[in-house]
């Protein structure tokens, strides 16, 4: 299939063109023609496979330049919204359309004297597009596309009530979009009543990470966790790296142990300020920052091309945070790697995950690392064996694992 035969007009075909697209991918081939139909649509696919072009294309050819605010898409993260206003900006380019991207944690004005010159499309989080409509700053009476992109985090971050009241203040006869890399049984039950007959697009489990990605696990104590980042980043094989930590308050410690050390790195977080993730993200995509260290809140955000490594410093809290994590890398049909560090504690995690996938994951060593003394989970499934000795067994069974102390010859 090609762009053309989807039924996209020539003046969006130019901006897909110099968007350097080619071929649709499989959610694209399968939703934009439903949504030009007029369709309710909800996509699921799997993260990096270029949902946000599949709802965008379409939206922007359903609605008139300087016609009046006609799409609203709401996303949950300032990151998010910024990635879709990007996308709409560009295929946008020969149409004519202005949008707007709508988010906290900056100020207000160079928002709303966009919204006064006029736009077609607004792309905004929910909380501060509620503040501009009790501002009375917006005028949201003909919109005729709702987009809730990653409807599923919207959910888990409790952005829900926010939802339903932006809903409220749009016309009841409209086309709704649902797109998000999963869709669960309770953002179906809750979101269900604003869709009308809708068409159910699955391109992929979601559960199942991109096929391009390296996988492996290597077990290491927690306290070691930090020395091993520092000793795998030494190497000049990671280039471009994502990290992630279960909170902020440790994804500030990681970075600060890589500044240490002399490794280029920034955090990214719920806690730091719009500008100072944003300098961040763009010193990563320049490549001038050679590791972000960020938390799962921000990570759907982040869409940075020729990613080589994720590593999960932290084992990640569900297998559909695990997919969402590593595919970081391997994007557009490269091939990346997923490194996740695996303490004790962590086993259960891990076996979650793995049934998840339907698969085990490899477990591996760091040739030359100094492992001290470390509880193994799972031992016999370590690759490199021969360059560890096993003192005793049976430690594991007090605490969750099933695996054995070892050390260094």
């Amino acid at each position: 299939m090609s762009f053309e035969s989807l039924g996209l007009e020539p003046r969006l075909l130019k901006g897909v063109a110099a968007m350097g697209y080619t071929v649709p991918t499989p959610i694209q081939n399968e939703a934009i023609p439903h949504v030009l139909a007029g369709r309710d649509v909800v996509g699921c696919a799997q993260t990096g496979t270029g949902k946000t072009a599949a709802f965008v294309l379409p939206l922007l050819q359903s609605i008139k330049p300087q016609g009046g605010i006609q799409a609203l898409v709401v996303t949950p993260t300032r990151e998010l919204a910024v990635q879709i206003g990007d996308v709409a900006r560009d295929a946008g380019k020969f149409t004519g359309h202005r949008s707007v991207v709508i988010y906290g944690g900056v100020g207000y004005e160079p928002q709303l004297q966009k919204l006064r010159r006029g736009v077609d499309l607004v792309v905004a989080t929910p909380g501060r597009l509620l503040d501009i409509q009790n501002r009375g700053s917006i005028n949201l009476s003909k919109v005729k596309i709702l987009v809730l992109d990653e409807a599923d985090r919207m959910l888990d971050m409790g952005f829900w009530p926010d939802v339903r009241k932006i809903i409220a203040l749009l016309p009841t006869e409209r086309q709704n979009l649902l797109f998000s890399a999963t869709m669960s049984s309770d953002v179906m039950r809750i979101a269900g009543s604003t869709l009308k007959d809708a068409v159910h697009i699955e391109t992929s489990p979601t559960t199942k990470p991109v096929e391009k990605i390296h996988q492996a696990i290597y077990p290491v104590n927690q306290m070691q966790k930090a020395e091993l980042l520092v000793e795998l980043l030494k190497g000049g094989e990671l280039n471009r790296v994502l990290v992630f930590t279960r909170t902020k308050h440790r994804a500030d410690r990681v970075h600060r142990i890589l500044d240490k050390a002399g490794i280029s790195a920034a955090a990214i977080h719920g806690d730091r300020s719009q500008s100072q993730r944003q300098n961040a993200l763009d010193g990563f995509k320049r490549g001038s920052t050679r590791v972000l260290v960020a938390t799962d809140i921000v990570a759907r955000g982040i869409d940075v091309e020729e990613i080589s490594h994720v590593i999960n410093y932290d084992m990640p809290n569900s297998a559909e945070d695990y997919v969402h994590r590593i595919g970081r890398t391997a994007r557009a049909g490269a091939e990346g790697s997923a490194i996740s560090f695996l303490a004790a504690e962590e086993t259960s995690t891990l076996h979650e995950i793995e049934r998840a996938l339907g698969e085990v994951l490899v477990c591996e060593d760091h040739h030359g690392f100094d492992y001290k003394d470390r509880v193994v989970p799972m031992a016999d499934r370590t690759v490199n064996t021969k360059s560890r000795a096993v003192f005793s067994s049976g430690v594991m069974g007090r605490r969750g694992g099933g695996g054995r102390r070892i050390g260094r010859r």
